[in-house]
């Protein structure tokens, strides 16, 4: 029997002009933008669609932005009845599956992502934390280095495993910078690539901003999950609204294990993945996960068609 995820981009997958297609295309489409400015009091479709890319980057604009384009292309997908067995959000893009699985409803979704955003960019003061792409180093290796420099006093731990030989690490600048210098001495690293990031976000940092999150999802209505819902934390299912409550205030200062939701899924009997949203950043990564699961990328009004 095969099995069909829906998967959702999270931040880094932004760009000034996404969704404007279907925007023009889709009336429902057109209704979520709609919808985002109105609960968001403000024009986000106009950042979205005119920038300035410096704006759009702002984590509290990238985070509903990119959830407001994936919901936008849902609604084009539903029209036309597609439906997942399961579906999967990477970091942020947890919300927009979340949204697919009837937990939240956008509205809820989309002023908590902005919320969620101002929370992470305010936990941890400017040029005090960082972010690192580390290449090729095995993940067992590179935990215990990051260990071992927490333990000499500068916090630095994984952030993402996204795929085999890419791993995202957080944490202190120093801790970070730590990383950079030892990495491939010391774990095996290929390369180690500093992020462009305005916080260190999936590190223990970020427990400031968990803590702030927690209070406005106390106030929100969830549902249980109509489709299961693979958390980034425990890379397993979930379906019950207060245990994905928990998840979602942990999720802030844990690692997103991409790559292990990705196995289990294809243990599932998961053997194709539709990528709903800006870019095509998780077909990549699903497809060094297993190449021989089908990946579609829905990120246009063109794709969508074809699809």
């Amino acid at each position: 029997m095969s099995k069909t995820a829906f998967v959702f981009p999270g931040q880094g997958a932004q760009a000034v002009g996404m969704g404007k297609d279907i925007y023009d295309a889709y009336n429902q489409s057109r209704a979520v933008f709609e919808q985002a400015d109105e609960a968001l009091d403000f024009s986000l479709s106009n950042i979205i669609f005119e920038g300035p890319e410096e704006t759009l980057k702002q984590t509290a604009n990238t985070q509903p932005a990119l959830l407001t384009v994936s919901v936008a292309m849902l609604e084009a997908l539903a029209e036309r009845g597609l439906k997942a067995d399961y579906v999967a959000g990477h970091s942020l893009g947890e919300y927009s599956a979340l949204v697919a699985a009837g937990v939240l409803s956008f509205e809820d979704a989309v002023r908590t992502v902005r919320a969620r955003g101002q929370f992470m960019e305010q936990a941890v003061p400017s040029g005090q934390g960082a972010m690192a792409a580390v290449l090729g180093a095995e993940r067992e290796t590179l935990a215990a280095l990051c260990a071992a420099v927490t333990t000499e006093g500068s916090a630095v731990e994984l952030a993402n495993v996204n795929c085999p030989g890419q791993i995202v690490v957080s944490g202190t600048a120093a801790g970070v910078q730590a990383i950079v210098e030892r990495g491939k001495e010391e774990a095996g690293a290929k390369r180690v690539i500093p992020l462009e990031v305005s916080g260190p976000f999936h590190s223990s940092l970020m427990k400031p901003a968990a803590v702030n999150l927690e209070s406005v999802l106390a106030g929100i209505q969830m549902q249980d999950a109509a489709i299961p819902v693979v958390a980034n934390v425990t890379a397993r299912t979930v379906t019950a609204a207060n245990e994905i409550r928990g998840l979602l205030v942990e999720q802030v200062y844990s690692p997103v294990l991409w790559e292990d939701s990705i196995l289990y899924l294809i243990e599932q009997g998961v053997d194709t993945f539709v990528e709903i949203g800006s870019g095509t950043v998780l077909a990549g990564l699903i497809k060094k996960i297993d190449k021989n699961v089908r990946v579609i990328s829905v990120n246009s009004s063109s794709a969508l068609e074809a699809l």
